[in-house]
C-alpha cells in the first residue's frame, strides 16, 4: 500500500514530528535530560556516576565525556550535545560537563520563552548577542601578567594546572599536579608551540597508593623481557617491526627430503642462517633488540648467546613512542641495523611494581621526547580516574602555551 504525503517519501519505521509543541519541545527534553545526567558530576564536589557500557564494562567516574561516550546516546538532539561535548574535550581537554550543563540551562530558559510565544528565530538572535557581549567581558576578565608564563617553571605550571586535577581529583590536586608538570616540563620541546599531549604517557599499576606515584624519564612497558637479561646499561637499540623469527628468512615452497641426512643439513642451514642474522645486529653494537611481533625460540636462543636483551611490544602505536624515546628506525625485517637506524637508552631494565613486572626505559642524557607517569592506586577504577585527571594537567599544560 502507497503512503500518502510525507510517508510516500520515507522508509518504513520512520518518525516524522512538526511543529513547536512536537519537534522543538521534544528536542530540547532530550537536551535537557542529558543535561540533568550530567550536570550533578559538575566540578570538584560533583558525585561520580556508575556507567554500564555495551561490552558490560563498569565505569565509576565524573568525568562527562566518559560518562556520554559510554552511554551510547541515540536521540539526534542529544547527539549533537555529546559531539558538542567531545570537540570541547579533543580541543581543550576539559570541560565537556560545563559545555553540556551549560547547553541544557540555555534550553530550558528557551523553553519558557517559546511557551511565552517568542520564535526560536528571536531566541537564538538574543543568544548571538549574549556570546558577543560575554566575549568582550572574557577579556576583561584575564589576570595581568598571565600571558607570559614559564612554561618551564614547575611552580608557575603547577599553580595553572591545580583547578583541571581538583575538579577530578578533588583534594589529591597536590600529589597529581607536580608528577604531571615534571612529565610535561621534561618532554617540552624548543619550541613550546609543538608541544605533543600524547608524548607524556601513563602507566596504571595496581597495588600501593597515589603517594607510591612517579615519573619516569622515558618508557614503562607493561611486560617483562623474553630472554634471561633483565638489565642493561648505556646501550644501542634496534627495533624490528616484523619480529624476530625464522619466518623471516623463509620464502614459500616445497622441499623433498629423501634421507635423515638431507633432514638434519636443512635444520643446520635454517639455524646457520639465524645464528648468521642474530650475529649481525649484535656486530652492529646494539644490545637490546625490540620485537614488533613473535620472538622465535631458536633466535631468542641465539640472542642469549650473543648476550642481547630482547624485549617484545605487540602494540603497534607503542612501539612507535619506543622508537621515539630511543631515536630508532623501526625495520621491516631481521637484518643489521644501519649506524643511523639504531636507538639510545641510558637503561633497560625489569623491575617488580606492585608485583607486576614492567620494563622500564631511561633515557636520561640522550634527550627524549616521551615521558611517564607512573600511577598506583588500589583498584582499576581508581586508576582509570587519576589517569583522566592527568590528561586534564597535560591538556591544561598545552592550553598554556
Amino acid at each position: 500500500m502507497v503512503g500518502y504525503g510525507i510517508q510516500s517519501m520515507l522508509k518504513d519505521g520512520h518518525k516524522h514530528l512538526s511543529g513547536l509543541d512536537e519537534a522543538v519541545l521534544k528536542n530540547i527534553g532530550a537536551g535537557r535530560e542529558l543535561s540533568a545526567i550530567t550536570r550533578t558530576s559538575l566540578g570538584p564536589n560533583g558525585m561520580n556516576k556508575m556507567v554500564i557500557n555495551h561490552l558490560d564494562k563498569l565505569f565509576i567516574t565524573n568525568d562527562a565525556a566518559t560518562i556520554v561516550n559510554e552511554l551510547d546516546v541515540q536521540h539526534p538532539a542529544a547527539k549533537l550535545l555529546v559531539l558538542a561535548a567531545r570537540a570541547q574535550q579533543e580541543e581543550i581537554g576539559d570541560g565537556a560537563n560545563l559545555t553540556i550543563s551549560f547547553a541544557g540551562e540555555l534550553l530550558e530558559k528557551a523553553e519558557e520563552l517559546i511557551r511565552m510565544g517568542l520564535h526560536p528565530s528571536e531566541i537564538i538572535i538574543g543568544y548571538t548577542k549574549a556570546i558577543n557581549k560575554t566575549l568582550e567581558i572574557l577579556d576583561d576578565l584575564v589576570e595581568k601578567g598571565s600571558e607570559n608564563m614559564d612554561v618551564r617553571n614547575k611552580e608557575e605550571v603547577v599553580l595553572r594546572m591545580k583547578s583541571a586535577v581538583a575538579s577530578k581529583q578533588f583534594g589529591q590536586e597536590d600529589v597529581l599536579c607536580p608528577l604531571v608538570a615534571d612529565a610535561c616540563i621534561q618532554v617540552c620541546p624548543q619550541n613550546p608551540a609543538n608541544f605533543n599531549v600524547d608524548n607524556v604517557r601513563v602507566a596504571k599499576l595496581v597495588g600501593g597508593g597515589l603517594h607510591n606515584s612517579s615519573v619516569v624519564r622515558g618508557m614503562v612497558l607493561k611486560n617483562d623481557a623474553v630472554g634471561s637479561i633483565k638489565k642493561v646499561e648505556k646501550v644501542k637499540v634496534a627495533v624490528f617491526a616484523g619480529g624476530v623469527d625464522t619466518s623471516a628468512t623463509e620464502t614459500k615452497g616445497t622441499v623433498l627430503i629423501h634421507s635423515a641426512e638431507q633432514l638434519e643439513n636443512y635444520a643446520k642451514t635454517e639455524e646457520a642462517k639465524v645464528e648468521e642474522l642474530i650475529k649481525s645486529v649484535a656486530d652492529s653494537g646494539a644490545k637490546v633488540i625490540v620485537s614488533g611481533a613473535a620472538v622465535g625460540d631458536m633466535a631468542l636462543h641465539f640472542c642469549e648467546r650473543y648476550k642481547l636483551m630482547v624485549l617484545k611490544v605487540s602494540s603497534k602505536f607503542e612501539l612507535r613512542r619506543f622508537c621515539r624515546t630511543t631515536g630508532a628506525i623501526a625495520l621491516l625485517k631481521l637484518s643489521r641495523p644501519n649506524v643511523d637506524e639504531l636507538g639510545y637508552a641510558d637503561s633497560v631494565s625489569v623491575e617488580e611494581i606492585g608485583g607486576a613486572r614492567v620494563t622500564v626505559v631511561k633515557n636520561e642524557e640522550g634527550g627524549n621526547s616521551v615521558a611517564t607517569v607512573v600511577l598506583r592506586g588500589s583498584t582499576d577504577s581508581i586508576l582509570d580516574d587519576l589517569e583522566r585527571a592527568v590528561d586534564d594537567g597535560v591538556n591544561t599544560y598545552k592550553v598554556c602555551m
